[in-house]
């Protein structure tokens, strides 16, 4: 892990539990709904849309950093693929078309020759 890596996310992590701690913070539009039928002062219905306060403004700020480091963090990560690569399915190993065993797995076995006891699979082909 290089040390930009780190950087990056140390400050996502610190960037969302800002955004966490100032949304709990903000007081919320539904609390001005009491106020407007009379239990308060309000100018309108759903409150005064005026300027906004240090908290959303800071909450903004924190929210574009987060945004910006995860941005980040996804164009490295990208970065580090070699560019021959086809994507998360080129390791897997190729399987037959009649079933899920390769042919150096299967052996034929001859009716007349089996044990016992064991049943004979006629599957037609």
């Amino acid at each position: 892990m290089t040390i930009f890596h780190t950087i990056l996310t140390v400050v996502q992590v610190l960037s969302s539990i800002a955004v966490i701690i100032l949304v709990l913070l903000q007081h919320g539009k539904g609390a001005d709904m009491g106020a407007a039928f009379g239990t308060g002062s309000s100018g309108s219905l759903f409150g005064a849309t005026g300027s906004a306060n240090f908290l959303s403004r800071a909450t903004a700020v924190c929210a574009t950093i987060f945004l910006l480091c995860t941005l980040g963090l996804a164009f490295y990560s990208r970065a580090d693929v070699s560019k021959d690569s086809s994507g998360v399915m080129e390791n897997i190993p190729k399987t037959s078309v009649e079933g899920t065993a390769t042919p150096a797995d299967t052996k034929q076995v001859d009716p007349a020759v089996q044990p016992a006891g064991t049943p004979v699979q006629n599957i037609p082909k």
